[in-house]
């Protein structure tokens, strides 16, 4: 990964000296010979990187540079962010400013050197070149330079047709649906596509098609050695001609296994007709993209782990001996801890082979146990029985070692998760774009698109790769949460591990740590993940020599956890001089302030104290001229915030605290780049301000106070509030409510609209939002008049209803004939006063998912549930124990809901 971290820091060095060109004047020579040096370097790090999984002294070579081109990247910022500083503080005192500038001639001289001394390095590494035999390759990594780590894995792992597997299970399904796709005429396709992460069964399901005798008839010719010699004479055109002719002329199954990139696809693709043809081609591959092959027509089949009845008939099948005098209680004992075992299987074919070949030899009950306490080790390496079974890992590293370099970086910082940890994309796009990680694809889209969308964009190609899964993705099809499988989080640790990317420390208690992977770790330390647990006495380590090269500092752990001392909690963050990402969220359950020293982090990109008790927050603040991101939504009660956030000019994100003061009001209107703006308060903050802020696509905002020539305002900020794509107004008082709705108004543009506190009537235009799809309303208090307005909204696609949504009188809550007709997904949920929600045939046709909960008024389903006819889901959940009984299959109310094929019915309410 030498390669990307050297093109992150060019990429990142070009950025800070083109913003701060004027406060470097004096070491800009130095700095463009180092950056020249770090150029011709990046040639040779496609092969370095290729061949240091092989051989050990490539490893320390690319371990060098990546520590060099750190140090070089630090050494720069450090310096230029304590010049800017300086000039932008000035001086008085004219005695005071000549001993400055000679302070100044000082520093700069040292900081040359240091400049030359870095790149006296990595001038030395690159004359080392030729001792290591490490080429330049100026084509893709696999076009030369010796056969690489991942060509090697895959001449391994190469499959053959007459190979055929024994012990097949849970796929019997799967080539019954896709032998109707690839021989019968009425839904054949030319291309069926197997797609699925690594160790799923993409090859073993397409043998059992080959091989399947019932629906395949062969005629196999054996070729002369005239037509061998032919053949191995022909050209490459001349092949793919004549293969061309024979799969239009005869109808043939191809089987195109494991292809692993589009490009190999366009090379075959000249040698398969695309009309008038019967042939079918197989494909297997991890890759969506080559699953989803253009101008084909193709037939998708995403692979699906195993459940847990099949998982345990392969570890049975495989590992438990099929003498029949085995003993029931010792089957038994068995049985019980090869379950609990394949818990860390997930499902996944090659994990639980690895972990059946382990246990085969194993016959005894204590052996079955010793197994079991380090299951994780077993199925990961294969421990024990390496020259038969494989571990798992090097299996899913392949799909690592195939990633394109901008993409490695980006799926190692998932490493810093816990395990079954499901993951906000929100904030691991924030993360990656305050590292630096982005800038490497950024290249090839240029300016039109935001580097939250790139980044977004990477985490989607990581999706379609297998390597990251969909945990729940949003009402407009971006993916709101994402996960990792466990074992690809162990082998992603193991990389993390050997590239020095990423460390795991476990409950600092009395300085003990657990380094996460055992593969030696060779550099800095650059990243920590710290895991928080009971016996943990402090959030850091002091005093450790490696904290001042750490750039990522995330912490993990306990909700609302207690040390022992709060005394100087957060001070230790202080020795951590060059962090560019800090996250501490929700973790100091008592009253704390944020300590003055947060304001020497000078380097700090992304800083979340989110969900802490922090009362107030030092002016410090101000000095962190490089965020990006600032999440301040603490726990306590009115927060004291000082006003010099208009000093952080790259600011991207800002949450601010629910409830907060501030002397004065916040000054926002020079943060040209926000995007996201929470807890805008009337009366802390300038509406006026907003105007300004032209990138802005999120808002959040707190009416609690009338606002003076709100019309004027709104006129004037009008083309602002209309780039606006998500909108949350809190209305706090009934004083407030109208010039409320004229903001709503006044953001025209909206996706997503959320509403809390009294609003009596909605905008009237509403309806003409082209956009609006998601709509939220809490506690408004509407009147009953305004599901006119709801139900004729074209494109909603999901309302949520909570609490006093209408109005108190309101008993009776009518979805009327065509009304909603987009809307996918209702939620009602504490809404006591409705006696009935009346649903009238025709009304919302398109309703797929349903959910029904704390609504202590409701005693029965309404009738009309029978009409939506495409539900899918259904769930209710706390309601009164009465409704719960006519629900249940023998009840009288039973067969309005009968039609649904999920029903989800939790425990009733207390009420």
């Amino acid at each position: 990964m030498a390669e990307a971290v050297v093109s992150s820091v060019l990429q990142n060095v070009r950025e800070f000296t083109t913003q701060e060109a004027k406060f470097l004047s004096g070491v800009s020579h130095q700095v463009e010979v180092a950056q020249t040096e770090l150029q011709l370097m990046q040639g040779f790090l496609k092969d370095a990187d290729a061949r240091q999984g092989q051989d050990e002294t490539v490893r320390i070579w690319v371990a060098k540079i990546r520590d060099a081109a750190y140090d070089l990247e630090d050494v720069i910022q450090t310096y230029g962010l304590k010049v800017v500083s300086k000039k932008k503080r000035g001086l008085k005192n004219v005695l005071k400013r000549f001993a400055c500038i000679f302070k100044e001639g000082v520093e700069l001289h040292r900081i040359g050197n240091e400049i030359e001394n870095i790149t006296t390095r990595i001038s030395d590494l690159r004359s080392s070149l030729q001792k290591y035999n490490i080429k330049e390759l100026t084509t893709d990594r696999d076009g030369g330079g010796g056969e690489s780590s991942l060509q090697l894995h895959k001449r391994l792992r190469r499959s053959y047709s007459h190979v055929v597997e024994r012990d097949v299970v849970g796929l019997e399904s799967n080539v019954e649906e896709l032998v109707m796709h690839l021989v019968k005429d009425e839904n054949r396709h030319q291309v069926v596509s197997v797609w699925g992460m690594g160790g799923l069964g993409k090859t073993t399901l397409a043998r059992q098609l080959y091989h399947d005798k019932k629906e395949f008839c062969f005629k196999l010719i054996s070729t002369t050695k005239e037509q061998k010699q032919e053949i191995k004479d022909m050209t490459d055109d001349e092949i793919a001609k004549k293969l061309f002719l024979v799969l239009r002329e005869m109808r043939c199954l191809v089987v195109l296994d494991d292809i692993w990139r589009i490009n190999t696809w366009n090379i075959l693709e000249i040698a398969f007709p695309n009309a008038e043809t019967e042939s079918t081609i197989l494909l297997t591959t991890r890759n969506q993209a080559v699953a989803t092959l253009p101008n084909r027509n193709a037939f998708l089949h995403k692979l699906q782990p195993l459940n847990e009845n099949e998982s345990w008939n392969l570890l049975e099948k495989k590992a438990i001996s099929e003498r029949a005098d085995i003993d029931l209680g010792m089957y038994t004992k068995k049985r019980e801890l090869g379950m609990n075992m394949l818990r860390h299987c997930k499902g996944l074919p090659l994990a639980i082979i690895v972990l059946a070949g382990v246990l085969a030899r194993k016959n005894t009950v204590g052996e079955w146990e010793r197994v079991h306490e380090n299951v994780h080790e077993y199925i990961r390496r294969g421990i024990g029985h390496e020259e038969e079974y494989e571990g798992a890992s090097w299996v899913l590293a392949l799909s690592y070692d195939d990633l394109p370099y901008y993409l490695k970086p980006c799926f190692l910082y998932l490493g810093h998760y816990p395990e079954d940890c499901i993951i906000s994309v929100s904030t691991l796009t924030k993360l990656w774009v305050a590292e630096g990680l982005i800038f490497l694809r950024q290249q090839r889209y240029g300016s039109e698109k935001t580097m939250e969308d790139i980044a977004r964009d990477c985490l989607s190609e990581l999706v379609e790769m297998c390597l990251v899964q969909v945990g729940k993705s949003g009402s407009t099809g971006t993916i709101k949460y994402c996960r990792i499988h466990d074992l690809v989080r162990d082998m992603c640790l193991l990389k993390a591990k050997e590239e020095s990317f990423l460390q795991i420390n476990y409950s600092l208690q009395k300085n003990t740590s657990f380094v996460a992977a055992e593969a030696a770790q060779l550099g800095k330390i650059r990243r920590l993940a710290i895991y928080l647990n009971e016996n943990a006495d402090r959030l850091v380590s002091s005093r450790d020599e490696t904290n001042g090269d750490v750039r990522s500092l995330l912490f993990f752990g306990l909700k609302e956890w207690r040390p022992k001392s709060e005394k100087g909690l957060l001070s230790p963050l202080k020795d951590f001089k060059v962090l560019r990402v800090l996250k501490v969220e929700g973790l100091c359950a008592r009253e704390v302030d944020l300590p003055g020293e947060i304001g020497n982090m000078v380097h700090l990109r992304f800083l979340s104290v989110k969900n802490n008790n922090i009362k107030r927050f030092p002016p410090s603040l101000g000095n962190l001229v490089c965020l990006q991101t600032l999440n301040f939504r603490v726990q306590s009660g009115r927060v004291v915030i000082p006003n010099v956030i208009m000093k952080m000019k790259q600011l991207r994100h800002l949450y601010l605290p629910w409830n907060y003061r501030t002397k004065g009001k916040l000054e926002l209107s020079n943060l040209g780049h926000l995007q996201t703006l929470y807890n805008l308060s009337s009366e802390y903050c300038d509406l006026k301000d907003v105007g300004r802020l032209t990138n802005l696509r999120k808002l959040r905002i707190r009416v609690s106070s009338s606002l003076q020539n709100l019309e004027e305002i709104l006129k004037s900020t009008g083309s602002t509030l209309n780039r606006i794509r998500s909108l949350i107004v809190f209305v706090e008082n009934n004083i407030s409510e109208e010039q409320a709705m004229q903001i709503v108004s006044s953001c025209r543009g909206i996706y997503k609209l959320k509403l809390q506190g009294p609003t009596a009537e909605l905008p009237k235009d509403l309806r003409n939002y082209p956009n609006l799809t998601k709509l939220e309303l809490d506690y408004c208090g509407l009147s009953e008049d305004q599901m006119g307005i709801l139900e004729n909204l074209p494109n909603l696609t999901i309302l949520r209803l909570l609490g006093e949504a209408f109005e108190e009188n309101t008993k009776i809550l009518v979805f009327s004939k065509g009304g909603f007709p987009s809307l996918e997904f209702l939620y009602v949920s504490k809404m006591h006063q409705i006696i009935e929600l009346r649903v009238e045939e025709g009304a919302m046709p398109s309703l797929c998912r349903l959910k029904i909960k704390y609504c202590k008024g409701l005693t029965t389903l309404t009738d009309g549930l029978r009409y939506l006819t495409n539900l899918k889901e259904l769930t209710i959940t706390r309601m009164r124990r009465e409704l719960h009984c006519r629900i249940q299959e023998d009840g009288e109310d039973f067969y309005k809901i009968q039609h649904v094929p999920s029903l989800v019915i939790g425990e009733p309410g207390d009420f």
